[in-house]
């Protein structure tokens, strides 16, 4: 089973940056895609950004994409999320996941997902 730890999370400001961290237990396969996905206060989990591990495929929500880039080190078996121009909207609990899905897309959902990790609070004060 893969454990997944993120990091990287806090209080910031609107209009920064903020970059999370994603360690995997042992190395990910390149059959793996990596996520992440937020739960903002009092709603549902919604998807931000995935990563396919072999191609580097990425994909990204609308809400994010432009200011947002997932990026991985495979020699670490870690991934990074970084979102820039933050928002008020971008506080959230963020939690990373792998699916063992080479070319997963958002489109299959995220039901598919194997492994979450605990999540890392994001709040964003205006």
């Amino acid at each position: 089973q893969v454990r997944l730890v993120e990091s990287g999370g806090g209080l910031m400001q609107a209009g920064g940056s903020l970059r999370l961290s994603c360690g995997a237990s042992e190395p990910l396969f390149n059959t793996y895609t990596m996520g992440w996905f937020r739960r903002p206060p009092g709603q549902v989990r919604e998807f931000v950004a995935a990563i396919n591990w072999n191609s580097g495929i990425t994909y990204y929500a609308d809400d994010v994409k432009g200011r947002s880039a997932i990026s991985k080190d495979n020699a670490k078996n870690t991934a990074y999320l970084q979102i820039d121009k933050l928002k008020t909207a971008d506080t959230a609990t963020y939690v990373c996941a792998v699916v063992r899905i080479s070319d997963w897309y958002p489109g299959m959902g995220s039901g598919e997902f194997d492994y979450f990790g605990q999540g890392t609070q994001v709040t964003v004060s205006s």
